[in-house]
C-alpha cells in the first residue's frame, strides 16, 4: 500500500483487514448493549471476572464486526454481519443463492450503564463517529442514565445517532407502540431528534439486519491520512503470561483509535504526557515516553499500516509494567503530539438538573472557586479545581495534565451523594503547559 488511494478508509484492501468507523453502545444499565453487539458480531465483550460474576460491563468492551449486503435481495434484507476474521464475501443468508459482499468494518465500543461508571462511559465517547442508543422496551423511557448518557453524546460530539427499542420481544405490541412514543417524546429537541428508531431484539437477534442497513449508511468521517499520526489511547495491556522466560518478554500494548495520520511498523513514535510527577516545589513535571511499533492489530487480523478510524492494539518496546491494567490510558500516542497542559482556561455551559438520577433531577448550581470536579478530555479522566470563575469563563488546575489544544472540547463532572455526575462541558480556550523532561 503505497499510494494515498491505497489508504483510503473505503479501500478494499484497508476494509477488509480494519474496521474505519467506530460505533458507540450507549444506555441504562441492563438494556441490552453488550447483548447487541454480540448479535452483531458474535464477540461477548463481557470478559473479565468481575463482569461475569456480575454479569455487566464494567470496562469498556470493544468488537469489531463486517456489514455485508446482497445485490439481489431488498433492503433491509440484504444485509447481514459477521466477526471481523469473516472473508470480504460471504454467502447471503437472505435465500437467493447469491453472495453478499463487503460494505462497511466497524469497531464497536460497548460502554457500561451502571451510574458509578459514568467516567468510563464518557472516555469511551471520545473516540465514537456514530452510537446506537440502547432503550429497553419493558421499563418506562427514559431511564437515568439514558438521560445522562445521551447529554455525554451530545458533549462529545458523534454527528450520527441510531436509536434501538429493544426488547420488544418481552411486551405486547400495544405497549410497545406506547413505548415508541415515549421514546419520541424524550429526544424531542436533543442530538437523538429525527434519528431512526428501531424495534429490535438483541436477544433473539431480531432486526439485526436493519440495523446493519442503517450503519452502512453512516458516512465515513474525513479524516486526515497525510498528518502526523495521532492515536487516543483508551486501555493498554501487558499481554505477557506469568512464568514466561525473559526472552519470551513482549512490549506494552496501546489500544486505542488513530484520529489521524497512518501508522507503520517500525515507526518510531512518543506517548504524552507520559511519566508524569511532582517537583520538589508541587508543580507537575511529564517526561515522554519513546519507543518503536513492532506490531499492529485489528481484533486477530495483523497489519502492516493502520489508517484513521476503527480500533487497534498498537505493540511497544515499552516496559509491560507500564501498560499494564490500563496505565496507558488518556496517554497520545504518535508523532507532533500537543504539549501537556496542566492548567485550562475554559469556557462552559451547565445543565439545568442533573439527569442521571431517578425522576426529576436537582438544578445544577454554577462553579464555584476552589471546588473539585472530574474532568474528561479525550480518554483522560482527572480532578480540576476550579481558580476563577467569571460568567460563563473558568480557570482550572488539573491534577494530571491531558494533551490537548485551544477549541478541544471537554466534559465536566460534579461529585453528588458519592458518585460523579455530568454537570456540563466545556471548550478550551487556552492553556499553560506543563513542565517536561
Amino acid at each position: 500500500m503505497s499510494s494515498e488511494e491505497d489508504l483510503s478508509a473505503d479501500a478494499p484492501g484497508v476494509m477488509s483487514r480494519q474496521a474505519t468507523l467506530n460505533v458507540g453502545c450507549v444506555g441504562h444499565v441492563a438494556h441490552g448493549k453488550s447483548t447487541v453487539v454480540r448479535a452483531l458480531s458474535g464477540v461477548r465483550t463481557v470478559r473479565f471476572r468481575r463482569e461475569l460474576e456480575r454479569n455487566i460491563t464494567i470496562k469498556l468492551g470493544y468488537a469489531n464486526a463486517k456489514i455485508f449486503k446482497c445485490d439481489l435481495c431488498p433492503p433491509p434484507q440484504c444485509f447481514t454481519s459477521g466477526p471481523s476474521s469473516s472473508p470480504s464475501s460471504v454467502r447471503c443468508v437472505g435465500g437467493c443463492g447469491g453472495e453478499a459482499r463487503l460494505v462497511r468494518h466497524v469497531s464497536f465500543v460497548d460502554c457500561p450503564g451502571h451510574e458509578v461508571l459514568m467516567a468510563t462511559m464518557l472516555g469511551g465517547a471520545a473516540v465514537m463517529d456514530a452510537a446506537l442508543l440502547l432503550v429497553a422496551a419493558d421499563e418506562p423511557c427514559p431511564q437515568p442514565q439514558t438521560r445522562e448518557h445521551l447529554a455525554a453524546l451530545e458533549a462529545a460530539g458523534p454527528k450520527h445517532l441510531i436509536v434501538l427499542q429493544n426488547k420488544v420481544d418481552l411486551v405486547e405490541e400495544k405497549r410497545a407502540r406506547r413505548h415508541h412514543l415515549e421514546i419520541a417524546d424524550f429526544v424531542r429537541g436533543t442530538a437523538a431528534e429525527g434519528a431512526p428508531v428501531l424495534p429490535v431484539s438483541a436477544q433473539l437477534a431480531l432486526n439485526m439486519d436493519a440495523v446493519c442497513d442503517h450503519l452502512a449508511r453512516i458516512p465515513l468521517p474525513l479524516r486526515d491520512s497525510g498528518a502526523a499520526p495521532r492515536l487516543a489511547v483508551v486501555r493498554s495491556f501487558d499481554v505477557n503470561r506469568p512464568g514466561c522466560a525473559p526472552d519470551e518478554l513482549r512490549g506494552g500494548v496501546a489500544g486505542g483509535s488513530l484520529l489521524r495520520g497512518v501508522l507503520r511498523l517500525g515507526q518510531e513514535v512518543e506517548l504524552r504526557p507520559g511519566l508524569v510527577r511532582r517537583d520538589e516545589g508541587g508543580r507537575l513535571v511529564c517526561s515522554p515516553l519513546r519507543t518503536r511499533v513492532v506490531s499492529l492489530f485489528a481484533e486477530q487480523n495483523s497489519l502492516e499500516v493502520a489508517v484513521p478510524g476503527g480500533l487497534i492494539g498498537v505493540g511497544t518496546l515499552l516496559d509491560p509494567t507500564l501498560s499494564r491494567a490500563d496505565r496507558l490510558a488518556g496517554q497520545v500516542l504518535g508523532l507532533g503530539v500537543p504539549a501537556p497542559l496542566c492548567q485550562l482556561e475554559v469556557a462552559f455551559f451547565l445543565l439545568r438538573r442533573l439527569l442521571g438520577v431517578a425522576g426529576k433531577g436537582a438544578r445544577v448550581k454554577g462553579l464555584a472557586k476552589g471546588e473539585t470536579l472530574m474532568l474528561n478530555c479525550g480518554a483522560l479522566a482527572t480532578g480540576a479545581r476550579v481558580l476563577a470563575v467569571k460568567s460563563d469563563m473558568a480557570k482550572l488546575q488539573l491534577s494530571q495534565p491531558v494533551c490537548a489544544e485551544a477549541g478541544d472540547k471537554v466534559a465536566l463532572s460534579r461529585r453528588i451523594e458519592r458518585h460523579w455526575r455530568l454537570v456540563g462541558w466545556a471548550q478550551i480556550k487556552r492553556g499553560e503547559q506543563a513542565d517536561e523532561q
